[in-house]
């Protein structure tokens, strides 16, 4: 009885127990990682204004100068190059911020002062190192294009040359130019286009605002002033066209192609 009992359950059991369904395992598209950290290299051509030069006569001094200050007539200075590296760090796809520091080759500067008996050829040239610690919003990447706007501060050192001061006929005074540290502020847009994962172009306009400061000393000879000085310029206006390259270390995720990777469901019975 046993026996022919077992016999006739087994069927019955077997038809209980559930057989697994076959699947396809489902891709799933997930974020290439990466390193934040990269350093960068820029190259720039820039157009200085100046807001203006203000200086100090002394009674006495000749060629009919009057005691007070006075403003520079008029002010020009030449474009110039200047060249960039920096440090950074980014921190997600939006947003990133690093250290740059820039050099700005000399730039020539020609102005004219003018007293009611005389009028003066200045010229003299400056150049500057730039130090700023900037912040970068990333708006999205398009077809490798990642445009983006960005604001900086910090402080630049400023170096003036010697001033040569010319009236005619044949008459040259030199000021002896000044050199100093002064706070610096700019406003950058721009784009970068993923060359690899790694590697980005960057172009773009960067403004940058350089408080005025001492430009010239006195000119004295034995300790006895002889005429006009110190000077002081108002401050720059610089506007800079630029160009550079962005290396990330570990793969720039705004770059990289998204990995694509195999998810394995777990079975599933009927």
């Amino acid at each position: 009885m046993a026996a022919v009992f077992a016999g006739v359950a087994a069927p019955v059991f077997a038809a209980d127990i559930p057989e697994p369904i076959p699947y396809e395992p489902v891709p799933v598209v997930t974020e290439s990682p990466y390193n934040g950290w990269y350093i960068r290299g820029d190259a720039a051509y820039r157009w200085s204004d100046l807001r203006g030069i203000d200086y100090i006569t002394y009674g006495g001094c000749g060629y009919g100068c009057i005691p007070g200050k006075k403003s520079f007539d008029d002010t020009d200075l030449k474009g110039a190059l200047s060249l960039g590296a920096g440090v950074g760090y980014q921190i997600t796809n939006y947003f990133r911020a690093d250290l740059t520091g820039d050099y700005f080759f000399k730039s020539d500067f020609k102005g004219q002062t003018s007293d009611p008996f005389s009028v003066s050829v200045d010229r003299s040239s400056y150049s500057a190192f730039l130090l700023l610690a900037n912040a970068y919003a990333d708006l999205g990447t398009y077809s490798g294009f990642t445009p983006y706007v960005g604001f900086g501060i910090g402080g630049a050192n400023v170096k003036w040359n010697d001033l040569r001061n010319s009236i005619e006929p044949n008459i040259d005074n030199y000021h002896k130019g000044a050199k100093n540290w002064r706070f610096a502020y700019a406003l950058m847009a721009g784009a970068s286009y993923c060359l690899t994962d790694k590697l980005a172009l960057d172009g773009g306009y960067r403004y940058s605002r350089i408080q005025g400061g001492r430009m010239f000393e006195e000119y004295s000879s034995g300790g006895v002033s002889l005429g006009a000085g110190p000077g002081f310029d108002k401050g720059f206006n610089i506007h800079e066209v630029r160009a550079g390259l962005r290396y990330n270390f570990g793969g720039n995720r705004n770059c990289a192609q998204p990995e694509t990777v195999a998810y394995e469901q777990p079975p599933v019975y009927k």
